[in-house]
């Protein structure tokens, strides 16, 4: 377990974990990864740590550039445990080190987490000498823990930025030229969908306090860090923050005797002749972070569910669950929703409820059909997409 070199005395040594799939339901196919920093200088400086279960990884990492209890400055960026969880491990072996961590949500949880230990409270403008180069903190309340920052070394020009900007995504590269662009690129937004969608407005504060700094490469606390395609993805940042939509749709449904799935099929080809492209998802074969990652950036959502038990489908409440949580509030959102039923028809009325609460404007009507539909009911839905 090797460091890599990022920059000229300054070290990647966290931790691949090529086998994680499920982060909090959000469903990672390509793993992540658990990024740590070590920077050598009059002040040896540890940015972040990795999940516990990795502590042993983290520490060989480091061992390969220096004597761990060398380590004089350990900077917490964010609480959460895949990136705060072995520093119990390290602080064994560097007991003199001081933690730093954001105030004052950092400082006042940090010890409920792990103790007893040597912590300092940091802030907006607060700076760290290190020697050669100084560390600069960066409050980034809620995106995605209220304790949340990054860290900027101006000498380097390189932000430290945890949840910020990353990807779970597992690779031996580390650099976002050495991937395939497309790839990583779907994996940041997936990642923002799933995790940073709630938190748009934090998302914005954010990089309007990148606006004054010069930034040469983005360290990230998961996946691949930026250094060629910088501007890419603080742009598409700003996209997503913006809530920025394209016109297209999204028609996501479940079925029991494939009603509601002809209602389905019907309403994406409707969409497709008003020149609205448009993909379908059946919840009983896509996961719903692959799904949200599809409603980021498209103005349209159709939802359908057959009533089961005079309500909705599981899977299709499991979903909506999810969409209200990361609450994509926008009133240009538009969404409607479908379904056949068998003899209440209560799912119907509560799928719209739920698009409601999770901040879409209705744009149909809640489209109820009784049993199978006939040839035209389905050219109902048809006429009804078409001329809205």
């Amino acid at each position: 377990m090797q460091a890599v070199e990022i920059k000229k005395g300054i070290y990647w040594v966290g931790v691949i974990d090529w086998n994680l799939r499920n982060f909090h339901g959000y469903q990672t196919g390509r793993g992540s990864s658990y990024n740590a920093y070590l920077i050598i200088d009059e002040k040896i400086t540890l940015i972040d740590t990795a999940k516990v279960n990795f502590k042993d990884e983290i520490m060989e990492r480091i061992s390969s550039i220096i004597d761990p209890a060398k380590i004089d400055y350990i900077i917490c960026n964010h609480l959460e445990q895949d990136h705060s969880g072995s520093i119990p491990t390290i602080m064994k072996k560097c007991p003199n080190a001081q933690i730093f961590t954001c105030m004052p949500n950092g400082l006042k949880n940090i010890p409920k987490f792990y103790g007893d230990l040597a912590y300092k409270g940091v802030k907006a403008g607060d700076s760290l000498s290190i020697g050669k180069r100084t560390l600069q903190f960066i409050p980034v309340p809620m995106l995605h823990w209220p304790d949340s920052m990054f860290t900027y070394c101006p000498e380097e020009k390189i932000l430290f930025s945890n949840d910020g900007f990353g990807q779970h995504f597992a690779s031996t590269e580390r650099f976002d030229d050495q991937v395939d662009f497309s790839t990583l690129m779907y994996e940041a937004k997936k990642y923002y969908a799933n995790i940073l969608m709630l938190y748009g407005r934090q998302a914005k504060t954010a990089l309007s306090a990148l606006k004054d700094i010069d930034v040469k490469m983005i360290a990230t606390g998961h996946g691949i860090i930026w250094r060629s395609h910088i501007s890419e993805i603080v742009e598409n940042y700003r996209k997503w923050s913006e809530g920025e939509t394209s016109d297209e749709a999204v028609v996501v449904y479940d079925t029991m005797w494939h009603s509601t799935e002809k209602m389905a099929r019907t309403i994406t080809e409707a969409f497709a002749r008003r020149n609205i492209p448009a993909k379908m998802y059946d919840l009983k074969e896509n996961h719903i972070s692959d799904i949200i990652t599809e409603i980021l950036t498209k103005k349209y959502l159709a939802v359908g569910s057959p009533t089961i038990n005079n309500t909705i489908m599981p899977t299709v409440a499991s979903f909506l669950c999810y969409l209200r949580g990361l609450s994509p509030k926008d009133k240009n959102r538009l969404a409607f929703a479908f379904g056949s039923y068998g003899w209440g028809g209560q799912s119907i009325g509560e799928v719209e409820d739920e698009l409601k609460k999770a901040g879409f404007t209705i744009w149909l009507d809640k489209i109820r059909i009784k049993n199978i539909p006939s040839k035209e009911e389905l050219e109902n839905i048809t006429k009804l997409i078409l001329e809205k």
